[in-house]
């Protein structure tokens, strides 16, 4: 007999089944953050590695003329954006190793024998914990280029900036909990994970604007789910005022606005989300 509520008993007690779903992320999530407390220098290196990216990009390229890569940026303000969203990602993308971890050593399965209220509260935590050290990152990044001479976004720039991350962390990190379900074993994951880690950096607008590429490149930079956040950050960045209808790129088969970036962000999720339904019910089941 299973101890997690049919749904007939959610939709009796949604009130106390929401509270005790959000009771078990915050278990699950403080499980996470003691890991993470015992082993700092995870987290110390996710701090340092933008910031050398930062440092040393923005050093490699500060002689670029003033206004070449658009409205009238520097290039530490144009890469500020890229290197956010790009430490987001590969967070979100590595999001999955510690749950196939659990599976290889068993303590996945000890987990699913809990009287959990959902087991998707599993997925839940660990897409609240990316989220929580993704800001962690963000606020870095943001006060270094600042003192680097980039500026700061508003505040209402800031809100557009965390929404864009956790939609992009949320997209990324449902495809990468569905890998680790999906994947024989570590190995494999972390195969996947260098085999797609540069070659999404470099087919984006991270380091470089929609202009440069080749018209080859424009069309998978255009498409590429990275360039969608990175694009309206980058504007925020460097306008203090700006609205939903905001062109932030013009891709070959038209502008994008902040608003179109949201909704395309939102639209993958919800794809990566059918397309790993199965994966996910079968691993936690």
């Amino acid at each position: 007999m299973t101890q997690t509520l049919t749904n007939q008993e959610l939709i009796e007690s949604p009130n106390s089944s929401a509270a005790e779903f959000w009771q078990e992320v915050s278990a699950l999530t403080k499980r996470l953050f003691i890991q993470l407390r015992r082993r700092p220098t995870t987290l110390i290196a996710g701090v340092l590695q933008p910031l050398m990216w930062l440092l040393l990009f923005g050093a490699l390229f500060s002689g670029l003329p003033k206004g070449l890569v658009g409205d009238g940026q520097t290039y530490v303000q144009f890469l500020a954006a890229g290197i956010i969203v790009f430490t987001a990602f590969s967070s979100a993308l590595n999001s999955g190793l510690p749950m196939l971890f659990d599976r290889e050593f068993g303590f996945l399965n000890r987990i699913l024998v809990a009287p959990l209220i959902s087991r998707f509260s599993i997925i839940a935590a660990s897409a609240v914990f990316i989220i929580a050290l993704s800001m962690v990152q963000t606020i870095a990044i943001v006060s270094v280029s600042g003192l680097m001479g980039a500026g700061f976004p508003s505040i209402s720039g800031l809100a557009v900036m965390a929404l864009i991350l956790i939609l992009l962390i949320v997209d990324f990190t449902m495809l990468s909990l569905g890998l680790a379900f999906a994947m024989p074993g570590h190995q494999e994951m972390l195969a996947f994970i260098f085999l797609v880690n540069l070659p999404l950096l470099f087919s984006s607008t991270a380091l470089a604007p929609l202009g440069f590429m080749p018209t080859w490149l424009q069309w998978i930079a255009s498409l590429n789910p990275l360039s969608w956040a990175i694009e309206p950050i980058r504007y925020v960045y460097s306008h203090s005022v700006w609205s939903w209808d905001s062109v932030v790129f013009t891709a070959p088969w038209g502008n994008m606005t902040i608003l179109n970036t949201a909704i395309a962000l939102l639209s993958f999720g919800i794809f990566v989300g059918v397309f790993i339904r199965g994966t996910l019910r079968r691993g936690i089941a």
